[in-house]
């Protein structure tokens, strides 16, 4: 790809990129959210058209004017978006030849498609049935059932937007080994990632964007290696040697207690998933919830918040000595809980509306008056916002969902703090999000804390756990297994109390 620019309204995507990716290779593409990234792979696949952009691009030395999608797959060009493009109702088998049906006599060879699907879900290391609903698969085995897909149609260059952000670590540990088999049989990979002890363990080479700039590419294998500080580096233009911000907590009194909280399964009810837990949150301390996959960490959350999650749930909550009942959002909202969703685009925002209509959006009665929205308010609380948050958006009418990663979570953020909360519980606040967007959130979340504000933070990164917080509670199988204090914090010792089995 020579001199690729591509503009929208108002913001430069792209400003002369340059990228040369070589056969048999898989290439890393970094960088911060809103760097162009995903931009970048967008004019490539065909998803931008020629003529939407300048610039050339060469495959195989050849020039090639994308105008769609199925241009680029002509070419064996083919590309994986981070939002999985399955359809949940169809099968496994009907979803890999989705528009590349296998057909004898103008009808779908049924027998075909199921066997042909066999094979494909055998070379990716998938033992699923290919009649199998998508929707009955989890979401690391859906990545597979997307790179079958792939594979169907003849692949030579696999695109893929950030394949393990929503895999735990076994799956993305498949998935990576999965891409370097592909690479063996000559299939080249491009590959979008926020993990960079992932790419620094598989890429070949690494082009770094900035503010939508080539900035350089790594050769992976240079003596000495290359390292995730080099690669931060050059993502945000700075060293980074401090990947925190300084803390300096000032605790105060008790503000949230909770004691004795079980939550039954909704689907399971006879299945605790969360068993006596019992934590408290005082003011001005950042309390942060480590566990592995399926401890309960985000049920607990939500089953606190006005019981968004599970059936029987048993317990008690006290708010500064004095028991509270917390039976629905509203009133959750009405003590003065806050709760961030790990799953921003779901649950945390709304991506056809703008940025000022989702701040007021929890908090809407701060802002009426007789039942009416006062629209210059509102307009004047998310301006606030945007400046405080530095969320990065030509105004507070522009869609979030136009924005990258980092600055929508900054939004759920804003959301949240509008309803000026006691208690915050940030659920994998910085999930899917680059390590300069992250240090930002992080300074964000110190702020709140010196306010006065109890946060509890939950994260799957046991290195931002260790970094943020001043004390850390630890849950396996829906259990409190233990806490540890700042001076006390280590891996070895969390990871100890995340995988102790109940007594």
């Amino acid at each position: 790809m020579r001199g690729i620019t591509k503009t929208f309204p108002g913001v430069t995507a792209l400003d002369d990129v340059n990228l040369t990716v070589r056969r048999g290779e898989i290439h890393a593409i970094c960088g911060e959210n809103g760097a162009g990234k995903s931009t970048l792979m967008k004019v490539l696949s065909g998803v931008y058209g020629h003529g939407t952009y300048t610039g050339e691009i060469l495959f195989d030395g050849e020039p090639c004017h994308f105008n769609g999608i199925r241009d680029s797959e002509r070419r064996g060009i083919v590309i994986i978006h981070q939002e999985l493009a399955l359809i949940p109702y169809l099968s496994i088998a009907e979803n890999i030849f989705l528009g590349n049906e296998r057909v004898q006599r103008g009808l779908i060879d049924w027998n075909k498609t199921n066997a042909d699907a066999a094979a494909l879900l055998a070379r990716v290391g998938l033992r699923e049935n290919p009649v199998t609903p998508a929707m009955d698969i989890g979401v690391g085995k859906q990545q597979l059932v997307e790179i079958a897909k792939a594979l169907s149609k003849e692949v030579r260059l696999l695109i893929l937007d950030e394949p393990t952000a929503a895999l735990n670590d076994e799956d993305s540990a498949h998935l990576l080994d999965l891409l370097r088999g592909l690479r063996d049989q000559g299939i080249t990979c491009v590959i979008i990632s926020h993990k960079l002890n992932e790419i620094e363990a598989i890429a070949d080479a690494t082009t770094i964007l900035r503010d939508g700039r080539t900035i350089e590419t790594l050769d992976m294998h240079a003596p000495g290696g290359v390292g995730e500080d080099r690669i931060i580096a050059g993502m945000v233009g700075r060293d980074l040697e401090h990947r925190f911000p300084p803390h300096t907590p000032d605790v105060g009194e008790e503000v949230l207690r909770i004691e004795d909280w079980t939550v039954h399964s909704p689907t399971q009810p006879g299945r605790r998933v969360v068993d006596g837990a019992s934590l408290t949150l005082r003011a001005g301390e950042i309390v942060g919830l480590a566990g592995l996959m399926g401890a309960g960490r985000t049920e607990l959350a939500m089953s606190v918040f006005g019981r968004s999650y599970g059936v029987n749930i048993s317990g008690r909550v006290f708010k500064r000595g004095r028991p509270i009942a917390l039976r629905t959002v509203e009133e959750a909202i009405g003590h003065g809980i806050a709760y961030a969703t790990e799953d921003r685009k779901r649950y945390g925002l709304n991506l056809i509306e703008d940025i000022q209509r989702n701040v007021s959006g929890a908090a809407l009665s701060k802002l009426s008056v007789r039942g009416w929205v006062d629209d210059n308010r509102e307009y004047r609380v998310a301006e606030n916002f945007r400046g405080s948050l530095n969320i990065k958006a030509p105004g507070v009418g522009t869609v979030t969902g136009t924005l990258s990663g980092g600055n929508q979570q900054k939004v759920v953020l804003a959301k949240w703090i509008f309803t000026d909360p006691e208690v915050l519980i940030l659920d994998e606040p910085t999930r899917g999000i680059d390590v300069g967007a992250k240090y930002e959130i992080y300074t964000i979340i110190n702020r709140l804390a010196e306010q006065g504000k109890a946060v509890l933070v939950i994260s799957s990164e046991l290195p931002e756990l260790l970094g943020i917080c001043d004390r850390i509670y630890a849950l396996s199988a829906g259990r409190i297994t233990g806490s540890v204090e700042r001076a006390e914090f280590s891996p070895e010792r969390l990871m100890r109390l995340m995988t102790r089995i109940k007594e």
